[in-house]
């Protein structure tokens, strides 16, 4: 007996992919989304969602409860030499999220995955990994190990969402180029012990950059520029750090996560070829100081919807066409994104011409320009 043929099969349960599915199970459509993990994460990495993402996240219905388990940022507060210069609002962002809401990326992940099995039950299958495909003119088959057994399915599309080391990317052929940039960052989340309750905050100066931002439960994210990557990533070493650069007290003691990371940039030549799509960081990586990257796969993922919304319902006459057209897009956001994420490393740089990093600083909080960077601080021109 032949396997169900699956409008698309989503290889990567992550964010982008449990998005992705479930706007195309909400919509009507047979999805099967391919997890090689046999549990969650439980990791909280990336924590920020932007408003573009959240009124993407509001069409499945999981943006409120989002905001409501996590911390509406409203602004960030910006030092110079530990001398506050002034306050980045985005309040004057457009509703109905005029706010970056910080959770866990591990929270997200499990409020998109009950969504999805909300939905459909039996569309998420974990421990399974892809060893093989197989493209036709009509379908794709895909070949997974689950435990000791080979499972075979079939699909009229596939979307890779299975990340940086894309399997689906490696099998297509698509090239993907980049390289390590010299920058190399300690983070670690400690319990809240400032005044800054839900904003943001931002320290420059000769030294590097300190960023710090709020969690859910009294919980306070830092991430500090370091010399270079650290082998043994240290709470004491990171509080230390802290307490030099900006004169405050962090309690080691209270840390619950600590990892140091060096930070790259690649983007794929191409999103889709043949019945195969790519979407989030199997197509483009980001620097993550600027928090983008999960959002970028969040509107890859609602932009391959609209894609297949037209496609799978009035048939692939003219699918290679409206692929491209994705492909061309959302790399560009991409790019778009990068240039960003470059300039905020660069402001955070430990640089002898400090000056211009001052003089930008001063830019973006100037009354004149701050509804313009808030914007872009927020995300928006990436959709």
């Amino acid at each position: 007996m032949k396997e169900p043929l699956y409008d698309v099969i989503i290889v990567g349960g992550g964010s982008t992919g449990l998005f992705l599915g479930a706007l195309l199970v909400q919509a009507g459509f047979s999805c099967k989304v391919l997890e090689q993990r046999q549990h969650s994460t439980t990791h909280s990495r990336s924590i920020g969602i932007h408003p573009p993402a959240l009124e993407r996240l509001a069409k499945i219905g999981v943006a409120e409860q989002i905001r409501s388990r996590g911390v509406p940022v409203q602004g960030g507060v910006a030092f110079l030499n530990k001398r506050r210069v002034g306050k980045l609002t985005f309040s004057a962002c457009p509703p109905p999220f005029p706010f970056i809401v910080s959770l866990p990326q591990c929270e997200t992940e499990s409020i998109l995955a009950s969504r999805l099995i909300e939905l459909d039950p039996s569309a998420l299958s974990r421990g399974m990994q892809v060893i093989r495909m197989n493209e036709s003119p009509d379908e794709v088959g895909v070949v997974c190990l689950g435990g000791d057994q080979e499972i075979n399915y079939r699909a009229k599309f596939v979307v890779g969402c299975d990340g940086m080391h894309s399997v689906i990317r490696k099998m297509t052929g698509i090239l993907f180029t980049g390289g390590d940039y010299a920058d190399s960052y300690l983070m670690g989340d400690f319990q809240d012990s400032t005044a800054f309750g839900p904003d943001a905050a931002i320290y420059l100066g000769r030294f590097g950059v300190v960023e710090c931002f709020p969690l859910p439960g009294g919980l306070r994210r830092w991430v500090v520029k370091t010399d270079t990557l650290l082998d043994l990533p240290d709470a004491s070493a990171l509080c230390s750090l802290i307490d030099q650069r900006t004169g405050l007290k962090v309690d080691e003691t209270t840390c619950s996560m600590i990892s140091a990371f060096k930070v790259s940039h690649f983007t794929a030549n191409t999103m889709s070829k043949g019945r195969i799509v790519l979407a989030g960081d199997s197509a483009h990586v980001v620097s993550p100081i600027g928090g983008q990257g999960m959002n970028l796969g969040w509107l890859d993922a609602f932009a391959l919807f609209e894609v297949f919304e037209v496609v799978l319902k009035e048939g692939s006459s003219h699918s290679d066409q409206l692929f491209s057209t994705y492909s061309d897009r959302r790399l560009k956001a991409a790019a778009k994104a990068r240039r960003r994420s470059e300039l905020n490393m660069w402001l955070g740089r430990d640089s002898k011409v400090g000056f211009l990093q001052n003089g930008m600083i001063r830019l973006i909080l100037s009354p004149i320009f701050q509804k313009s960077f808030a914007r872009q601080f927020t995300m928006r021109g990436l959709e």
